[in-house]
């Protein structure tokens, strides 16, 4: 699904903000309106925060942090507090940001003990000299700089807990489900690729993006995906859009789709709406993957294609377009 809205010469400067909170096959048949409703709360709980941020003169950078940070603290979203937990039964989880004005990064991955992951990868761009840490020493680091901890079990959902046993049972990833999620044998309900993401424009006219995940369900040996990866799973640019994915992350790393989708608009002069909906239509369908994406320029103009049967989104700017969705 696209939507575009361009500002007009002599209107107020444009902001706003996008976020997800994943794409996959999660079938509207298999969730109550109480389930749909708790979802679409939390989605607008997190966007209002962020657009509350950006109306007050703040950052994009400081808008989406806390607007991902509302989605981890949730545990109906597969990033911190929700996420889903690999073959030894824990979390482990990745997350970037990136600034468009300098595009400064961070980033960390495999991390089991930092309540808050996207906050883990800001302070890796703005206290050390490096992009990304992983496991144990992005824990240390997000320790030492104050950032709050928690137990391995806090992490740890029932649900979680209880899809992670049957996997294992199966002896099965949930790597790329090709099939509606009624029709698979683990009866599983609400499948969706891990992932949850905002992208932002302030009054400075600046963007930023960031991602968040508590990655793929029974994974093994620390794999990684693209969330935590810069210009695969993140990436923003003045020059073009702040991008944030999800989606079956091998393929986004092979495609680099976050930057793939500036690349076409800085090198081909494409709108928004035109490269982010060709990169996932055409290029990441064309290699087999799924998943979907969001993306601002610095117009306000909003893209939010995605090729699976939906995709927790939610929008709102001061150019009048203001929408919560999970279904195409």
């Amino acid at each position: 699904m696209t939507l575009t809205i361009t500002s007009l010469i002599g209107q107020e400067k444009p902001i706003g903000i996008v976020i997800h909170g994943g794409a996959g096959y999660m079938n509207q048949a298999n969730l109550s309106e109480a389930e749909i409703e708790a979802y679409e709360k939390k989605l607008n709980d997190a966007l209002s925060i962020g657009y509350t941020i950006l109306l007050e003169g703040g950052t994009s950078e400081e808008a989406i942090v806390a607007a991902i940070k509302t989605l981890e603290d949730s545990p109906l979203f597969n990033a911190g507090k929700g996420s889903v937990l690999c073959n030894e039964e824990i979390a482990e989880m990745d997350a970037s940001i990136m600034l468009g004005k300098t595009l400064n990064a961070g980033a960390v991955a495999g991390v089991q003990l930092t309540k808050n992951p996207i906050t883990a990868a800001q302070i890796v761009m703005t206290k050390s000299p490096h992009v990304i840490l992983s496991g144990k020493g992005a824990d240390e680091f997000a320790k030492k700089s104050g950032l709050a901890m928690e137990k391995p079990a806090y992490f740890i959902t029932e649900q979680n807990l209880e899809r992670i046993k049957l996997l294992k049972s199966e002896d099965k990833s949930e790597v790329e489900p090709t099939l509606p999620i009624d029709k698979r044998k683990n009866g599983i309900n609400d499948l969706k690729f891990g992932t949850v993401g905002a992208v932002a424009l302030d009054q400075n006219g600046d963007l930023a993006a960031g991602t968040s995940s508590g990655g793929m369900a029974n994974k093994k040996n620390n794999r990684i995906g693209d969330s935590p990866i810069i210009g695969a799973g993140t990436y923003a640019n003045n020059q073009s859009c702040a991008v944030s994915c999800t989606g079956h992350g091998e393929y986004f790393i092979r495609l680099a789709v976050a930057h793939e989708v500036s690349a076409l608009m800085i090198h081909r002069r494409w709108d928004l709406d035109k490269a982010a909906s060709y990169v996932i239509h055409q290029e990441l369908e064309n290699l087999g993957g799924k998943g979907g994406l969001i993306a601002m320029d610095r117009q306000g103009n909003v893209s939010m294609p995605f090729n699976t049967s939906s995709m927790f989104r939610a929008v709102k700017t001061n150019q009048g377009l203001s929408e919560v969705s999970i279904f195409k």
